[in-house]
């Protein structure tokens, strides 16, 4: 019997040579034994989560009078009250915002594709903040996208940087969370988004603004979308998700698009999935206009608050002399950065010796990174558990 040549398989895609996996993801795949006390993901806490509304919510939409819409296709743009729902939210958030300029997504990861799909060719330049969202800088590099980074601080990008490197590199837009940044914490003032909308009218780019934390603030007031202010207007992709705030396994997303954008964003989605889960759209729309996310909210905010307190409470004791971190007044995430010469990576290592884990910053960064920054989420875990996830970051410290 003849034996069959057998040649080699194509090989996967060039473009996927510089997406690099999520070392956010490996960790958590690290830290899945029950004894590990993990800050690393910016996990909701599972307690938390609105279990009853969603099982009102899922039997609603399964009954007979909506079962046969809520296990057929839809239409790619969504469901039209989870839009008119969602176009609503915008609006009380101060977000001029029409049914029709929402595009419901699988979860806003999705949306960040789809804008990269929409606007990137090969080797065209995103600006991005450094350090940034790790998945973000994921999507863009699958677009084949030149990653140039903006060095950042308390108030956002530097926005005289900015205006240098689009001179120079003629970037197609720029992405940034102003809101509770990822993996930061931080949030642009009012002034600063004032500031960076008029230089991105000034300059012709378009912004990229990812808010899926601005409903989780403890402290102060909200502040507008960057497509609110003047020059932004008719630029600003706004784009964010009920991951974390109902719950991220419905992979709800959305973006807001200016009408010159949106159709061709809807059409990448077609190719893409030609549209999200009916029936996670339908239960979505019920919770979202049933009266209850308010409440829920509230007691999101009332139980976060808390948590980020204990961790800023037990962060003196638990690092290194000499270590500093910021104090965000929402969202998920504290940003800190070890002594001169430490070395975040290292002391995860250690750290995970003694079943507690975090996130080195480095991962973060689109330019050079700084390995003595961290993340540390806070809200996954209970007041207790932080405590005793410190005490153990405290002797991973102290052993090295």
């Amino acid at each position: 019997m003849s034996s069959i040549v057998r040649a080699p398989a194509p090989a996967p895609a060039s473009r996927l040579a510089g997406v690099v996996s999520s070392p956010v993801r490996e960790i958590l795949a690290l830290t899945a034994r029950e004894e590990v006390i993990s800050f690393a993901g910016g996990l909701p806490a599972p307690e938390l989560f609105d279990v009853a509304a969603l099982r009102e919510a899922f039997a609603t939409a399964l009954d007979d009078r909506h079962a046969g819409r809520a296990l057929q296709y839809s239409t790619t743009e969504g469901h039209a009250p989870l839009r008119q729902a969602l176009a609503a939210r915008m609006v009380a958030r101060g977000l001029a915002t029409d049914p029709d300029d929402v595009l419901i997504t699988t979860g806003s990861q999705q949306a960040l594709g789809l804008a990269a799909s929409a606007l990137l060719d090969p080797g065209d330049v995103v600006l991005v903040e450094d350090p940034s969202y790790l998945a973000a800088l994921q999507s863009f590099a699958l677009a084949g996208a030149r990653l140039v980074p903006v060095p950042s601080g308390p108030d956002g990008p530097d926005l005289e940087i900015v205006r240098a490197l689009v001179l120079e590199h003629r970037p197609k837009l720029l992405y940034v969370v102003p809101t509770f940044q990822n993996p930061t914490g931080r949030t642009i003032s009012s002034g600063g988004r004032a500031a960076l909308a008029a230089l991105a009218g000034e300059l012709g780019l378009w912004l990229l603004e990812d808010d899926p934390y601005g409903e989780l603030r403890y402290d102060g007031q909200a502040l507008p979308s960057l497509g609110s202010f003047p020059g932004a207007e008719d630029r600003t992709i706004a784009v964010s998700s009920l991951s974390k705030v109902l719950a991220p396994g419905l992979r709800i997303g959305w973006l807001r698009a200016p009408e010159a954008l949106k159709r061709a964003l809807t059409i990448a989605k077609q190719a893409g999935d030609l549209h999200t889960s009916t029936v996670d759209q339908m239960a979505a729309a019920t919770v979202l206009t049933a009266g209850g996310m308010d409440a829920h909210l509230a007691r999101l905010r009332t139980t976060y608050r808390a948590r980020r307190d204990a961790l800023l409470d037990g962060l003196p004791a638990a690092l290194p002399t000499g270590s500093s971190w910021n104090e965000p007044d929402g969202g998920m995430f504290v940003w800190a950065r070890l002594p001169e010469g430490a070395d975040a990576t290292a002391l995860l290592v250690a750290a995970l010796r003694h079943d507690v884990a975090f996130v080195p910053g480095a991962p973060f960064y689109a330019g050079a990174p700084d390995p003595r920054t961290l993340r540390l989420s806070f809200t996954t875990h209970g007041q207790e558990e932080i405590a005793e996830g410190l005490r153990r970051l405290a002797a991973a410290v102290t052993d090295g």
